[in-house]
C-alpha cells in the first residue's frame, strides 16, 4: 500500500494509476451481551490550511485537533474512521501536512470530498482524487451487514471541473436554473450528482436489499432537511434513498452548524465541522446496535440515538 506521503509526491504526475488495495471490509463483531455489533469513527470538516482564523474558523487549529481525535479513535476498537470531507480549507501544500496525520490511524481510513479540497491551483485538480488515496471519488465497502456508499457531491460543479469540461458546463446551467428559481441552495460553493453517478447509487441499492445489507450513506452536502448547503439534487437523492427499506442513515459534513431530520427511521445526520472554534474539538464514535445507532459525539459534537 502507497503511504500518503508517497501519494502527495506523485499525485500530480501519475493520477491515473492503481493506488491502494481494496478495503476487504469486516464481519460483525462478537459483540458482548448489549454492546454494539460494530464501531467506527467520523470526522467532518479539518478545513485545514496554515492562515489566520477568520470569523469562527481555525483552520491552523484543525492540526491538532486531527492528532488529537486519532489518538483517541485508535483506543475505541474501532473498524474504521471516514472523514466527510473538507480535509483542507485551500493550497494544495495544505495536504502536505494533514494527510499524514491519518497515516498514523490503526484501522483503515476513507476519505469523501468536499468543495475546499479543490480549491487548488487548476493543474492539480485531477489529482485532488488521487491524493487522497482514491480511484474514484464515489465507491462502497461493505462489513457487519451494512454497505457503506460513499458518493460525490463535486461530481456537477464549478469548482471540481476543468472549465473547458462538460461536467463544468453542466454545472453552470444547473446552478443558473436553481438561482432563477429562488432555490436556497443554488450555491456557487455546493454541487450534485451525475446521471451516472446515480445509476450507481440505485444499482448499490438494489445489490445491497438482495444481500441483505442495510446501507449507510456518506456525503459532504446535506440532502435533508432543506438548507442553503444542500446538494443541488437533494429532493430526487432522499426520494431515492428512501423508497428502500434497507436506508438506514446518511452521515455528511459542509454545514458546519450540524443539522439533523429523520423520516421514519431513516435518518439524516449532518455532523459539526472540526474548523470551527479555537480550542474545541467535533468528531464522533458511531456504534451500530441491531435496533439503533448511537452516536457519541466528542467536543461540541453532539449524542444522538437513531431508532432503526
Amino acid at each position: 500500500m502507497l503511504s500518503r506521503r508517497s501519494l502527495l509526491a506523485s499525485a500530480a504526475a501519475t493520477a491515473g494509476s492503481a493506488l491502494v488495495t481494496p478495503f476487504a471490509g469486516f464481519g460483525a463483531a462478537r459483540a458482548q451481551e448489549g454492546g454494539p455489533a460494530f464501531r467506527f469513527g467520523v470526522i467532518a470538516d479539518p478545513q485545514y490550511a496554515p492562515v489566520p482564523p477568520r470569523g469562527t474558523r481555525y483552520y491552523a487549529n484543525s492540526l491538532w485537533k486531527v492528532q488529537e481525535a486519532i489518538a483517541e479513535l485508535n483506543t475505541r476498537e474501532l473498524e474504521f474512521v471516514v472523514t466527510l470531507g473538507d480535509i483542507i480549507d485551500r493550497h494544495w501544500s495544505s495536504f502536505d501536512h494533514i494527510l499524514p496525520l491519518y497515516d498514523q490511524l490503526e484501522v483503515p481510513g476513507h476519505f469523501v470530498l468536499g468543495n475546499h479540497d479543490y480549491s487548488v491551483a487548476p493543474d492539480y485538480l485531477a489529482s485532488v482524487e488521487r491524493v487522497a488515496g482514491l480511484e474514484r471519488a464515489y465507491y462502497d465497502y461493505t462489513g457487519g451487514g451494512y454497505r457503506f456508499l460513499v458518493i460525490d457531491g463535486n461530481d456537477i460543479s464549478t469548482f471540481a471541473n476543468a472549465k473547458d469540461s462538460a461536467a463544468y458546463a453542466e454545472a453552470e446551467e444547473r446552478l443558473a436554473k436553481l438561482q432563477e428559481a429562488g432555490a436556497e441552495n443554488a450555491q456557487s460553493w455546493n454541487g450534485t450528482l451525475s446521471e451516472a453517478q446515480f445509476a450507481w447509487i440505485e444499482a448499490s441499492m438494489e445489490d445491497a436489499r438482495a444481500k441483505g445489507e442495510r446501507v449507510i450513506v456518506q456525503g459532504h452536502y446535506p440532502i435533508y432537511p432543506k438548507n442553503r448547503h444542500n446538494l443541488w439534487d437533494d429532493e430526487r437523492l432522499v426520494e431515492l434513498l428512501t423508497s428502500y427499506d434497507n436506508f438506514a442513515l446518511y452521515m455528511n459534513g459542509h454545514n458546519h452548524a450540524g443539522n439533523y431530520g429523520r423520516i421514519g427511521n431513516q435518518h439524516f445526520v449532518n455532523l459539526k465541522g472540526m474548523v470551527e472554534t479555537p480550542d474545541t474539538t467535533a468528531y464522533s464514535v458511531v456504534e451500530v446496535f441491531d435496533d439503533r445507532i448511537e452516536i457519541l459525539g466528542e467536543g461540541v459534537e453532539e449524542d444522538r440515538t437513531l431508532t432503526l
